[in-house]
């Protein structure tokens, strides 16, 4: 072993007892600042009590956050959905659909298809993308995801890829339809953060949307689609529990 190898391994060695040194002065700050951070939220959480303590008043702070932003919702009871979708995607002129049938989800979407709008077709990501990428971008009209949760306070959606519905799903087709249960709606990120408990196992993959793809040039006139989907509907699923949100409800779309 060459001397400049031995001096590597050295500052190597020494590097590391340095970090495990500091290791605990560090654990003691990251806590201070958490402790911070909860405060603050807290805090934050008094002020705005009235719009987002309840499910009720998150599932309404949900829906006009995300409407102000040119998105699409509507609340329906986990039997109904399924069926307005189908009549909506038909009525719409929707011809082939991108979704997950693994998922319970998915699988009512597609049982409600073949009775309501037999006429859509349905695909999966049963086949390598590399088989099929022309199709997804020339030919699917909608992607259908399922959130993992919503951000009250800001209108979002936490949608968690994986390889049944990675991430083009919610990105390729023209219009995504996202389902978010009620049940799952936090008052903002950092509640979400600490219910769902990150820290014991940080997501690898997340997507948050907050309305559909747009952007704006130089005169700031905003164009929608140039990045993503350019339109965007959200179907909260309202639970038994959650009263005066079972009944079916949009800003104006057809169902």
């Amino acid at each position: 072993m060459s001397v400049d190898q031995l001096d590597t391994l050295g500052a190597r060695a020494r590097m590391l007892a340095r970090l495990r040194a500091s290791a605990p002065a560090v654990a003691a700050e990251v806590s201070t600042l958490d402790q911070r951070i909860d405060a603050h939220y807290a805090q934050r959480r008094e002020h705005d009590a009235a719009m987002l303590a309840t499910r009720t008043a998150r599932i309404a702070q949900f829906q006009r956050m995300l409407e102000a932003a040119h998105a699409d919702v509507v609340c329906a009871s986990s039997q109904a959905w399924p069926t307005a979708l189908a009549q909506r995607l038909a009525a719409t002129g929707i011809r082939r659909l991108l979704l997950d049938t693994a998922c319970s989800e998915g699988a009512a979407l597609a049982a409600a298809l073949q009775t309501h709008a037999p006429a859509i077709e349905t695909r999966t990501y049963a086949a390598p993308i590399e088989t099929w990428k022309s199709e997804l971008f020339d030919t699917i009209d909608a992607g259908f995801t399922v959130a993992r949760s919503g951000l009250a306070a800001t209108g979002t959606l936490v949608v968690v890829p994986d390889a049944n519905a990675p991430r083009t799903v919610s990105l390729v087709p023209p219009l995504h339809i996202a389902l978010v249960h009620a049940s799952t709606l936090h008052a903002d990120l950092h509640s979400a953060v600490a219910a769902e408990r990150w820290r014991d196992g940080m997501p690898t993959n997340l997507v948050m949307i907050s309305g559909p793809s747009k952007t704006s040039d130089i005169q700031q006139t905003t164009a929608y689609g140039a990045h993503g989907p350019r339109a965007l509907w959200v179907i909260v699923v309202a639970d038994a529990d959650a009263p005066g949100t079972t009944q079916t409800r949009s800003n104006g779309a057809a169902q």
